[in-house]
């Protein structure tokens, strides 16, 4: 009993040194959790992870710890393993935070732990988001219907672009020929309804489109994820010579600051109020719409400041919202409140 104190006592103490008082993956605040085998301290969530991996995984507080694992947890740290797995993490490689979804922090794990990519050791075959050059079969939602189909596409750091097919066979030229300028990539699970969920969404002709693919290996999906992202930031070096890395690395891609349902009604307030989906973009200050959820192509979008235009004309209903023409049904559910910030009426 007296050693089981001592060693708990051991424990607190160690996580309030440099490093380990956040999660060694997620960066999640107050860890309670450790990997033995790893000498690190975690997350609860990050945790399970660890222990799909038949990594071994105490908790600080409930669990008995013998003196040599202490003693372990000691000689090793959250400092010293990122000083030896993430010796050589490419500066465009995502590096998942706490409210991130389960793939990316799963496959963030295995790459650090498991496949060891960065140590900084020479990988051959390289690994595949660092050659430039990338394709691969996704499984890609149609334009009209819910059913997803195999798609092929190619990505080219070269030429800045991502290219699909309709069919796998090229013999008939793409569908479609994205510039890389333009593309955003985003896990969407929830919305897509897999795991894997990933949106692209690019511009066309002045129109905001979205494909939604997945891929059924949890590798595969994110391994596209930051091959797009090499890409990205290939791109971004190349437009924006003397941008430093801590300017262009947010730009690589991003999440959207809010989405959800809201109701709205046309520019004379005449027709009857829709519910569409609406996603506002903070990085390029876009207010976009689309009749559903999974639409391809947006319906509307509005941009600019106060100062251009931008206000709502009822303060009172609309909360964070801004937008043009577009009048809006003050009254949403709680779901609505939930997803979109907008407060309940």
């Amino acid at each position: 009993m007296a050693n089981h104190e001592r060693n708990a006592k051991l424990l607190l103490e160690l996580l309030k040194l440099p490093g380990n008082c956040w999660c060694a993956d997620c960066g999640g605040p107050d860890p309670q959790w450790a990997s033995y085998k790893l000498g690190i301290f975690v997350c609860l969530n990050c945790s399970g992870i660890h222990r799909s991996l038949t990594s071994r995984v105490k908790s600080i507080k409930l669990d008995f710890w013998e003196d040599e694992l202490v003693e372990f947890m000691k000689s090793n740290g959250n400092v010293s393993a990122s000083a030896l797995f993430e010796k050589a993490v490419p500066v465009y490689y995502y590096r998942p935070q706490e409210n991130d979804c389960r793939v990316l922090r799963e496959q963030w794990i295995r790459a650090k732990y498991e496949r060891k990519e960065f140590t900084g050791e020479t990988k051959y075959p390289p690994i595949s988001y660092t050659t430039g050059f990338y394709e691969g079969v996704l499984w890609k939602k149609g334009k009209e219907n819910t059913q997803f189909l195999k798609r092929k596409f190619v990505l080219s750091e070269r030429e800045f672009t991502l290219t699909y097919y309709n069919k796998e066979n090229e013999s008939k030229g793409p569908k479609a020929v994205i510039s890389i300028k333009d593309l955003n990539a985003t896990f969407q699970p929830e919305k897509i309804r897999h795991p894997q969920g990933l949106q692209l969404t690019y511009q066309d002709n002045n129109h905001t489109r979205n494909l939604y693919v997945y891929h059924e290996s949890p590798e595969e999906i994110v391994t596209w994820f930051n091959a797009i992202r090499a890409a990205r930031y290939a791109y971004l070096k190349t437009a924006y010579p003397t941008g430093s890395d801590e300017e262009l690395i947010p730009k690589i891609t991003r999440n959207y600051l809010k989405e959800g349902y809201m109701e709205k009604t046309g520019p004379l307030q005449t027709e009857p109020f829709k519910k569409r989906w609406f996603v506002l973009d903070s990085q390029n200050r876009k207010l976009l719409y689309f009749k559903d959820q999974l639409r391809r192509m947006q319906r509307s979008w509005g941009r600019g400041s106060r100062r251009s235009g931008w206000t709502p004309s009822d303060k009172s209903s609309l909360g964070p919202w801004h937008r043009r023409i577009m009048p809006f049904n003050p009254t949403f559910s709680l779901k609505d409140e939930q997803q979109t910030g907008v407060p309940k009426r």
